[in-house]
């Protein structure tokens, strides 16, 4: 027997309609905007098999890190520990809640709030315990993510988190990449494998989107940090006429960018740490992003996606 359908919340309204998955890690199954009299996915969606795991879906948490521990080792001053590698590059990715069914603590026609207890699983892939929460809300024509993580451990820790939405290159016609960013961010880091060698420096021309542009068909797979104060990220898609600002509140220092050749979406997270932050720590490197939690301590961060069409 085939296994069940795993169940999808959707909360929306005449703007927005969100696919919430919380047997996926609390990841999203679709986002859609409204163009006319018709609903258009402008995030990646999910295909009926892919709903069960988190790297296939349109959206996803990053929770009590964002990217990548290189070979899985956790450096936290003179201590160490061995994650488990959950990439095939051999790093442990994107923290250690997605792993796990989240619960559901309200949910109305327009938001849900889904919560994970690390305390309350065995095997959770990070040395300290930790408590998550995430809000997912549609508000007229924006939508608004809500992520608080907390230190239900005794002791204080090195801690991250971020979200890992996919978008669509063509909204109306798939086919075409229409899609324009704009990226208020002056600095990026040295990367190897997708890991910081080091503290950021100046941006690569190819990299540099500090003006609204096409994104192209280069490569990319960068951390930006740098942000020039409250300014937007905007994402454009001219042929269907829609635009979207996405404002982050500080703690989201660092942008991860992902846009792999010949596929037709493109990668926009906003995240608090640098990739492979915990090694950029332990090796004395400022500006990794990593917040530092004391036992009870909560950090959270607010995630807007302003939609505008016409």
């Amino acid at each position: 027997m085939a296994p069940a359908r795993p169940e999808v919340l959707t909360v929306g309204n005449d703007h927005w309609r969100l696919g919430v998955l919380p047997g996926t890690g609390a990841s999203l199954a679709f986002g859609q905007v409204r163009l006319g009299d018709r609903w258009v996915d402008l995030l990646r969606p999910t295909r009926p098999e892919g709903l069960r795991r988190y790297p296939r879906c349109a959206s996803y948490v990053l929770v009590p890190f964002s990217n990548r521990v290189r070979d899985g080792l956790l450096r936290d001053g003179d201590r160490s520990w061995q994650l488990r590698p959950n990439s095939p590059d051999g790093t442990a990715i994107h923290g250690a809640a997605h792993e796990w069914p989240w619960q559901v603590a309200d949910k109305s026609a327009e938001s849900v709030t889904l919560t994970f207890d690390a305390t309350a699983v065995v095997g959770v892939n990070f040395p300290w315990a930790f408590r998550a929460e995430v809000t997912y809300a549609v508000v007229g024509p924006r939508v608004v993510v809500r992520t608080v993580v907390t230190n239900a451990d005794g002791e204080t820790f090195p801690a991250g988190f971020g979200h890992h939405p996919f978008f669509r290159r063509g909204l109306l016609d798939p086919e075409v990449s229409e899609i324009e960013l704009e990226l208020p961010f002056d600095s990026a880091y040295p990367l190897e494998r997708g890991m910081a060698t080091g503290p950021a420096g100046p941006l690569p021309a190819a990299l540099d989107h500090r003006s609204l542009r096409p994104l192209g068909e280069v490569p990319l797979d960068d951390c930006l940090t740098g942000r020039r104060g409250a300014d937007p990220v905007r994402m454009a898609w001219p042929r269907s006429g829609v635009e979207v600002q996405m404002h982050a509140d500080d703690v989201f220092s660092h942008l991860v960018v992902y846009a792999p050749r010949g596929r037709p979406f493109v990668a926009v997270e906003p995240v608090s740490n640098a990739n492979d932050a915990f090694t950029l720590r332990a090796d004395g490197v400022p500006g990794h992003g990593l917040v530092e939690l004391a036992p009870g301590e909560s950090r959270s961060g607010e995630i807007s996606l302003a939609l505008a069409t016409g």
